[in-house]
């Protein structure tokens, strides 16, 4: 198995610096991960750095609350691929999940798949904040919504990934859609353990220490 095609090689914190953001790309080169993660500031720098390469520029959108409106969201993300990304990771809006606005959390994952358009759509549900109902509920939006990926966590709230939860949006969103697991997977048992829960994307800043601990 092709473990590091599983890897999006992450650095989202806020006071990262130019040559932490070459050397990811660098890293991800290397090892032909799958893609760098980063936050939209830094998707010019990585474009170039791995345009001639088989790494996606991977970029987060209304991160890390969910918070911002539908129009910002979309605006981010059109901004966001016209700069290189060709993978967009999305925060729900999890007040409004919250509040049983099912068509609000569904039309605003619409919107920004169709600026999308062909380019790979995740969207972040923020499992630590939700209720097993509201787990199921907003995959099964997200999978109406034709996005291509559900993922767990942004690593900034109170909790990242759990194979129980991996597997129970595997579970919602069935055999063909993406689960990305990202938050707390920072050694090859877990990331192993996410995989075998149905996960076919791993978000992890530590990605060459689980390349290095699988060898």
């Amino acid at each position: 198995m092709e473990y590091n095609k599983f890897i999006d090689h992450t650095l989202l914190k806020p006071d990262a610096r130019d040559e932490q953001i070459v050397k990811l790309c660098d890293e991800a080169l290397e090892n032909h991960f799958a893609s760098v993660c980063v936050n939209p500031g830094y998707v010019k720098l990585c474009y170039e750095k791995l345009k001639e390469s088989d790494v996606k520029v991977c970029t987060v959108v209304g991160f890390p609350l969910g918070a911002t409106s539908t129009e910002s969201k979309v605006f981010e993300t059109k901004q966001a691929i016209k700069d290189g990304a060709s993978e967009i990771d999305m925060v729900i809006n999890v007040s409004r999940l919250k509040e049983h606005d099912d068509e609000y959390v569904l039309n605003e994952i619409r919107k920004i798949k169709r600026a999308c358009k062909k380019l790979v759509l995740k969207v972040i549900i923020e499992t630590c904040l939700l209720t097993d109902e509201e787990k199921v509920r907003v995959c099964k939006l997200a999978k109406k919504a034709k996005a291509d990926f559900v993922k767990t966590s942004t690593g900034f709230s109170t909790g990242g990934a759990t194979a129980s939860d991996v597997k129970l949006m595997r579970k919602a969103v069935g055999k063909k859609m993406g689960v990305k697991a990202s938050g707390g997977v920072r050694d090859s048992i877990s990331f192993l353990e996410m995989i075998k829960a149905g996960a076919n994307r791993i978000g992890t800043s530590s990605g060459i220490k689980i390349m290095e601990e699988l060898k």
